[in-house]
């Protein structure tokens, strides 16, 4: 247990999540799902029985180190690791490899991000488990891939080579970015292949090798500051690391062209929560289809529609059938649920035409 570590990866600003979640309150640090809890706080609780307290880190950008703080005040500042720069998912990965490398050298490592939603509890924490067991004993990378139940074209997909092997994790064939409706229709059908939670299991020493040969040039850049993790100089070493690493995610740097990748196909009730479909998908509904936040909401001949309001506005929908009504205050947005994947060209056109400040 000692040697089990969690990383959460807490940096990014959810911008498919706009208006709600914004570049100063980004949506892992929002209770988005009416449960008393932000989406960071329940992803920390989901690992608590994964491995000890001062074993869970959580790497984000410098600028909400302080959100982390409040949200998670159980946490010891060196467990905040600070990002200078948004750099992707790839030196994010690079940096809290080597920084645990150098508190632990037989580490087994979870990454995961900040804003899943998990429904069963008790069978993800069976599954870390038995990933840490696997990375424990093997020099491999292993994902979670989740089992489909659509033909879902938001996703990444994972199609892996099937045998019979007690452990029931399988070596990866391919990684597809989001496919077609035919497509993802095909693979739904030809049952192997899973979508691409995010989730990453390995050892330290395992993804430390992973980026010194697949990625020679960012492994030399955090190498370089071996001495510095750890202690009261690793912030300035990081602060020049990050200005020459490139923006790259862990899939396309590691994963995808990695020979030791493992998938674990998983069923726990997984969301990544990325769109506002995807939060309509876990909200009660009214028998209309409805799915409201907000306590002063009246409907009249509306449907299928995603509604999340200020409690101390009166809002009514008449006539609205499959559409995201999301109120902050000082943004109003009425889009349709459909074509809700035009919310980062309609916060683009925002920003060129009104600035950052509804951002």
């Amino acid at each position: 247990m000692e040697n089990n570590f969690v990383i959460i990866m807490a940096g990014g600003i959810g911008s498919r999540f706009w208006p709600k979640s914004r570049v100063a309150l980004p949506k892992q640090f929002i209770d988005i799902l009416g449960t008393g809890q932000s989406l960071i706080q329940m992803t920390y609780d989901r690992f608590k029985d994964i491995c000890p307290p001062e074993n869970i880190y959580v790497i984000t950008n410098e600028s909400y180190s302080g959100l982390v703080k409040a949200h998670l005040p159980q946490l010891d500042d060196k467990q905040i690791i600070k990002e200078p720069l948004r750099r992707n998912t790839a030196p994010c990965v690079a940096y809290a490899a080597h920084k645990i490398l150098a508190t632990n050298p037989d580490a087994r490592m979870i990454v995961s991000p900040s804003d899943h939603f998990v429904e069963r509890k008790d069978v993800f924490n069976e599954m870390m488990l038995r990933g840490l067991d696997f990375a424990g004993k093997n020099d491999a990378l292993l994902t979670l891939g989740i089992v489909p139940t659509r033909p879902d074209t938001g996703y990444g997909y994972i199609q892996f080579i099937e045998d019979q092997n007690k452990e029931r994790i399988y070596k990866v064939k391919t990684f597809t970015e989001k496919p077609t409706l035919e497509i993802a229709k095909e693979f739904l059908n030809s049952g192997d292949f899973l979508w691409n939670s995010g989730i990453f299991i390995w050892s330290a020493k395992s993804i430390y090798k992973a980026f010194e040969k697949l990625e020679p040039e960012m492994h030399e850049i955090f190498a370089e500051g071996a001495e510095y993790y750890n202690t009261d100089k690793e912030a300035v070493f990081i602060k020049k690391a990050y200005t020459q690493c490139t923006n790259e995610s862990i899939d396309y740097a590691i994963m995808e062209k990695s020979d030791n990748v493992y998938v674990l196909p998983a069923d726990f009730g997984w969301s990544d929560l990325g769109t506002w479909q995807s939060l309509y998908e876990k909200y009660e509904k009214d028998y209309l289809g409805n799915a409201v936040s907000g306590s002063n909401v009246l409907v009249r001949d509306a449907a299928n529609s995603m509604v999340m309001v200020p409690d101390n506005k009166l809002v009514v929908l008449q006539g609205l059938d499959g559409y995201c009504v999301i109120d902050t205050g000082d943004v109003l947005l009425i889009c349709q649920k459909e074509k809700e994947q035009e919310i980062k060209e309609i916060t683009a056109e925002v920003k060129k035409r009104k600035g950052e400040k509804y951002l």
